[in-house]
């Protein structure tokens, strides 16, 4: 399922739709120019007609007098000038009528190379040499994974889904791209290699929940980031770079539950919540110190979380003034966050040691009283 988002309705746009371009390819910019060496660069000729007929449209069907020969020539009925006699003329003193190599063929307009912009709208037909198709996309997999077992039946090709990108992240290099159900990785392969391409700083988030998400998902990203020197295609020697985080998902923390005290998570999985909640930063578990009730640092804090899951020792985990000043010294210019069940401190004292106080989630600690 594919989503658009809806643009004011023009004359250029009556669908409403916007319109986003992709790169002109090699062959396209080589129609591009300079035979008779117009000042104006280089340039490509076009049909002079438009899909009109002489009844719809009888200011656009007239002679024109072709130059070379002193001929008259006339349109189609059915296809007549695009161009009315007063910007015809203005056309001819402009010099932006083609007449063919001899000067005998039918006319066209020259269209110059900095009239039009860098990319052009997209084909609504993808084949192959455009997008790819199945074979390639496993061809490409095979490089990737000697041991590769026909996981995926159908693949999709990462130059299917670079081109998707094209269109939709060509004017935002730092979009964000994510795929809910990454397969075999495509995506995230797609993003890095648009990136080494043109500078961009997309990021991916893919989701996937089958076993092989670390094993082949995961590790696709991991390969083509650091490349794979015994492939045959020349891309996927290449190192694309970037990084990426790999995550795991726990066992839920219910509301109910831990209400309850029936199940309540453990001190590294609460750090875990509270710290990416709290700060949007990665949280690394290594940086854990839980005799220090330390569980990381962020841009902007050092966080700590005063808990146990045990019920009888959350009744003494609030921050009160002993603990507040048993907490390791804090960085310049930055100051604490503090987790816990509640706090015994004014603000007087909170402010004296740098500190904002968090409660901790789903009010443990009144259900624990």
């Amino acid at each position: 399922m594919v989503f658009a988002k809806k643009a004011k309705e023009n004359r250029e746009d009556p669908l409403g739709w916007q319109r986003e371009m992709i790169k002109r390819s090699d062959a396209q910019e080589e129609r591009y120019q300079n035979i008779d060496n117009d000042p104006r660069g280089p340039w490509t000729s076009v049909d002079y007609t438009c899909n009109k007929t002489a009844d719809e449209r009888p200011n656009l069907y007239y002679p024109i007098q072709n130059p070379n020969t002193g001929k008259d020539v006339w349109p189609s009925k059915s296809r007549v000038w695009r161009f009315d006699k007063e910007t015809h003329e203005n056309n001819v003193v402009e010099n932006k009528i083609y007449w063919g190599g001899a000067g005998r063929n039918f006319p066209r307009l020259k269209r110059f190379r900095t009239e039009v912009s860098s990319g052009v709208v997209p084909s609504t037909w993808w084949n192959r040499e455009f997008a790819g198709d199945n074979q390639l996309s496993k061809r490409e997999i095979r490089q990737i994974f000697t041991d590769y077992s026909e996981e995926f039946a159908t693949p999709k090709p990462t130059l299917l889904i670079e081109r998707i990108l094209d269109v939709c992240s060509a004017k935002n290099q730092n979009d964000i791209v994510l795929d809910s159900f990454a397969g075999s990785g495509t995506t995230a392969h797609a993003v890095l290699a648009l990136n080494k391409e043109d500078g961009g700083n997309r990021k991916f988030i893919l989701v996937e929940c089958e076993d092989y998400a670390d094993s082949i998902t995961a590790e696709r990203v991991r390969r083509v980031i650091k490349g794979v020197p015994r492939a045959k295609d020349e891309n996927l020697k290449k190192e694309l770079g970037g990084t990426f985080s790999y995550f795991e998902l726990g066992k839920p923390m219910e509301l109910e539950e831990i209400l309850s005290g029936r199940n309540l998570p453990s001190y590294k999985e609460l750090a875990r919540y509270v710290f990416y909640t709290a700060t949007g930063e990665c949280f690394d578990e290594k940086k854990i110190d839980q005799k220090k009730q330390f569980i990381g640092e962020s841009a902007n804090y050092q966080v700590f979380l005063l808990y146990e899951p045990d019920i009888q020792k959350l009744k003494g985990m609030a921050l009160t003034l002993e603990k507040a000043e048993k907490l390791p010294p804090i960085k310049t210019g930055k100051r604490r966050l503090v987790f816990a069940p509640t706090k015994y401190l004014d603000q007087e004292y909170l402010e004296k040691y740098k500190i904002d106080f968090a409660q901790l989630p789903f009010e443990i600690y009144q259900r624990v009283g």
